[in-house]
């Protein structure tokens, strides 16, 4: 089975990249060569993995395994804060496309802000002379907060392309998705269907919705996803689970339905605090 692509966002500084993708923590390299290149096959065409994860080398593996040509790919990484610096973050990027094995990277992120060490503008300054020289398509954040992006936005001038934020129904992230909104900052979810635990998927709003619409309830979350204009990269190594987590375009939830999803957060709270917490 093989499933249609799916749409695309145009980015600030022009490059196209799918709303959906698939996202490969905590992956070992050899769980993530077979999970993108059966995703690539099912239609996903765009692939999140990040220096952390140690797993690129196997998702490099996994993207020339599939045949398909590497400009039908988006290929996303990011770096951690041993690399924030101008140079360093230029070093951190050879790197991680050395261990993928391509030309370039399609999106290049600071992984985590780490405030403690009070770096990341100079991370973020090195990936616009990254940008600047055609190295990577676009770039951008991971875990920023409303105060860095706005820190980096006044002291370089330049916006990020996407900012990567913890975001679910129980997480909603109201008044980051609102500062990403004002400055033309695509949002993307991490954990977008929950978590390991996966309690959003036995809430009874979201199982209501997923038998109504005849879904799975997977299904009916990361389509709440992109009713709100958000972009997210669902992580599975399952054949059957990648195919359904990208059969989510031919449905939609009403501003009702929306609603009552929206109405299952639980403040910022109940998500990872970047301003505590790094690599």
């Amino acid at each position: 089975m093989t499933l249609t692509p799916a749409p695309t966002v145009t980015l600030l500084h022009g490059a196209e990249m799918p709303r959906l993708g698939l996202g490969t923590s905590p992956m070992d390299d050899d769980a993530a060569e077979a999970a993108v290149a059966t995703a690539i096959e099912l239609g996903y065409r765009l692939v999140d993995t990040a220096e952390n994860y140690g797993n690129e080398r196997g998702v490099g593996r996994g993207l020339k395994a599939s045949g398909v040509p590497r400009d039908e790919l988006f290929v996303t990484t990011k770096f951690n804060k041993r690399w924030h610096g101008v140079e360093l973050a230029a070093e951190a990027c050879e790197r991680s496309a050395d261990r993928l094995g391509l030309d370039y990277v399609d999106l290049l992120l600071v992984h985590w802000p780490n405030p403690q060490q009070d770096r990341y503008v100079q991370a973020w300054q090195g990936l616009v002379r990254l940008l600047e020289g055609g190295r990577v398509r676009a770039i951008g954040t991971s875990n920023f907060k409303p105060a860095h992006l706005e820190r980096i936005i006044a002291e370089t001038g330049v916006v990020p392309d996407v900012n990567q934020i913890q975001l679910s129904p129980t997480v909603t992230r109201e008044s980051a998705r609102a500062y990403h909104a004002r400055h033309g900052i695509v949002t993307q979810s991490w954990s977008p269907i929950g978590g390991q635990r996966n309690d959003v998927l036995r809430a009874p709003a979201v199982v209501e919705l997923a038998e109504r619409h005849g879904r799975t309830p997977a299904q009916v979350v990361l389509r709440w996803h992109l009713e709100l204009g958000l972009t997210a990269v669902p992580k599975s190594s399952d054949p059957v689970r990648l195919g359904q987590n990208l059969d989510v375009f031919d449905f939609s939830l009403s501003a009702d339905e929306v609603a009552s999803l929206s109405a299952l957060d639980q403040g910022d709270a109940a998500g990872a605090d970047s301003d505590a917490f790094g690599h």
